[in-house]
């Protein structure tokens, strides 16, 4: 399938690491320009050398921007059109909710979790919206997480801020539909990224087992038995962000593999063991 990329301008927050970078692979193997947006310039001038080596003629550009601020969203965006002209897609990535139970958890860590995961994706939005209807076109896809559809205690923030992330896009989609911008969002499960062994870890801590038992659960949760790769991920983005989904919108795709949460949950295995 033609995805329709060539010479579009696809933005990604996010964008040196992890999804965001596998987005970037495959969206610049389709003929798609990047824009890669990213507090670190380290990282992004890594991932840039890197994309440029993998795909021959990949045309690849790098914000260092902290999107916890109103200004360094409009700061991505700003740069990206002075250099692009224009921008097609918005693929917002950026930012991670920390693990904790609800008790342990500061006034620090819930800010956190919403200052870039939540409020980062709405700036970012804010940023790109004017610029949309300018061009009287444009996409974005949010890439959120299945906590805002599955919740878990263990990853209490991470169910708040996403859920809050797929009402308000939902909210925009329709808002801004007739304006021929299309909005959508993906929920992926546990991906083998280089966060997951963070994640693996604050589980086996709060649930009060090993890491190897941790990555164990999280795999038996998965009917396949095996946790996402970012590659399986970035398929289904770059599709939502292609001409080839030009009448998805207001949706909302569980990149999870049917995802079986209650296995995860140690606490109700205990009570029903002794039951």
């Amino acid at each position: 399938m033609d995805l329709n990329f060539k010479d579009k301008v696809v933005m990604i927050s996010g964008g040196s690491k992890g999804i965001g970078r596998q987005t970037a692979l495959t969206v610049l193997k389709e003929g798609a320009k990047v824009s890669l947006i990213a507090r670190n310039l380290d990282h992004l001038e890594k991932a840039k050398c890197d994309l440029e080596k993998e795909v021959k003629g990949a045309e690849v550009f790098v914000t260092s921007a902290d999107l916890q601020t109103e200004e360094g969203a409009n700061k991505a965006v700003e740069s990206t059109v002075n250099h692009y002209n224009e921008i097609d897609v918005l693929v917002n990535c950026a930012g991670a909710a920390p693990g904790g139970l609800f008790l342990d958890l500061t006034e620090e860590d819930w800010d956190f979790a919403m200052g870039l995961k939540f409020r980062g994706y709405i700036r970012m939005t804010k940023a790109m919206i004017p610029q949309f209807l300018k061009q009287e076109h444009g996409v974005i896809v949010n890439v959120v997480g299945n906590d805002g559809v599955k919740p878990s205690w263990w990853e209490i923030t991470g169910t708040a801020v996403n859920a809050a992330d797929l009402s308000v896009m939902s909210a925009l989609a329709d808002q801004y539909g007739n304006d021929n911008i299309r909005i959508n969002c993906v929920n992926p499960g546990p991906v083998d990224t280089g966060r997951w062994e963070g994640l693996v870890e604050a589980y086996a801590r709060d649930m009060g087992i090993s890491v190897d038992e941790a990555d164990e659960t999280a795999e038996k949760s998965m009917p396949f038995g095996r946790i996402a790769t970012p590659q399986e991920v970035a398929n289904v983005v770059a599709f939502l962000g292609s001409d080839a989904a030009s009448f998805v919108h207001n949706s909302v795709v569980n990149i999870d593999g049917g995802q079986m949460k209650n296995i995860m949950d140690q606490k109700q295995q205990r009570s029903t063991a002794k039951a």
